[in-house]
């Protein structure tokens, strides 16, 4: 990874409190600031300010509405790579769709997607859903990339499985049982590391 992107170098713990200072006594931002800064920080280089980004929209995912997710598809197939791609997927997409349920027919249109990042982001939307998970999006979409070539796309598969396994165990044995054959093995061995 640190050959695809520039990095100012920072630890995690420094990036973190210097993000915090930044912020500190700033009003409460309106969806055009969480935009704009965010958009700001896919612009510069250093891959640091791509996560300041993520978790500065991650700590305000309740004040955008459902066109936000234009934004965030942006941000996503652009500089598009686990560390960011995921904290988007799982935290501000998913925290976009709970709160505006109509988002998810955007999302059934991802799962289908000739982007990776789109598809992965689309499993991997409901992983902190726990019970509330659609269990009908969660195995259609990964039947529907089951044969998916990339890498990113079967890890994301075996990850929302194992994920949703801490909730109904039983079901996604069921579903890794009936579908074994379609799943990679890197999505099974996922899916069933701690069944």
């Amino acid at each position: 990874m640190r050959d695809q992107f520039a990095f100012l170098g920072l630890p995690a713990p420094t990036q973190r409190a210097l993000a915090r200072a930044a912020v500190a006594g700033l009003p409460a931002p309106a969806e055009a600031d969480l935009r704009a800064v965010a958009l700001a920080c896919w612009e510069l280089p250093e891959r640091e300010y791509q996560y300041f980004a993520c978790d500065w929209l991650r700590a305000h995912v309740s004040v955008p509405g459902p066109g936000f997710l234009a934004t965030v598809r942006t941000l996503i197939v652009t500089k598009s790579w686990w560390d960011t791609v995921d904290p988007l997927a799982t935290r501000v997409v998913g925290g976009l769709v709970r709160r505006h349920p109509a988002l998810v027919a955007e999302l059934d249109a991802w799962s289908v997607e000739g982007d990776l990042w789109l598809v992965r982001t689309a499993i991997l939307h409901q992983l902190h859903y726990g019970a509330e998970t659609d269990t009908g999006r969660l195995f259609g979409y990964c039947t529907r990339q089951a044969g998916h070539r990339d890498f990113f796309v079967r890890k994301a598969i075996g990850w929302a499985l194992r994920q949703y396994a801490r909730t109904d165990p039983e079901a996604v044995a069921r579903y890794v049982a009936e579908h074994r054959d379609r799943l990679s093995p890197l999505s099974v061995r996922e899916a069933t590391k701690h069944l």
